[in-house]
């Protein structure tokens, strides 16, 4: 029996104009630093004709590890230094966990 993982989709609404700047900061800086908190990347598509960045990331667990686990992220410098000089490009965010279909 494989290991319960918890798998959140993330979408975002980004600013007119900062797409290609929100993604090559994501893929530079953001995602590596939540790859290494413990965090897998499952997918990451954009939506031209909506301005929208849409990923899935997962960690090993129920979803109440995965809340942890996000809590000791979003408070961790790994994720502080991420952030650092980097401008608001995320007009609005969507956060929900997801479960298979079948």
């Amino acid at each position: 029996m494989s290991q319960e993982r918890t798998v959140q989709l993330r979408r975002y609404r980004i600013v007119d104009g900062e797409m290609a700047a929100f993604t090559a900061w994501w893929r530079s800086r953001l995602l590596p630093a939540r790859v290494a908190y413990g965090f897998v990347l499952e997918s990451a598509w954009v939506v031209p004709e909506t301005d929208e960045f849409v990923w899935a990331v997962s960690a090993e667990g129920d979803g109440e590890a995965f809340a942890r686990l996000d809590a000791a992220w979003a408070a961790s410098p790994e994720r502080a230094a991420a952030f650092v000089d980097v401008p608001q490009r995320v007009a609005s965010m969507d956060l929900r966990i997801a479960v298979p279909a079948a």
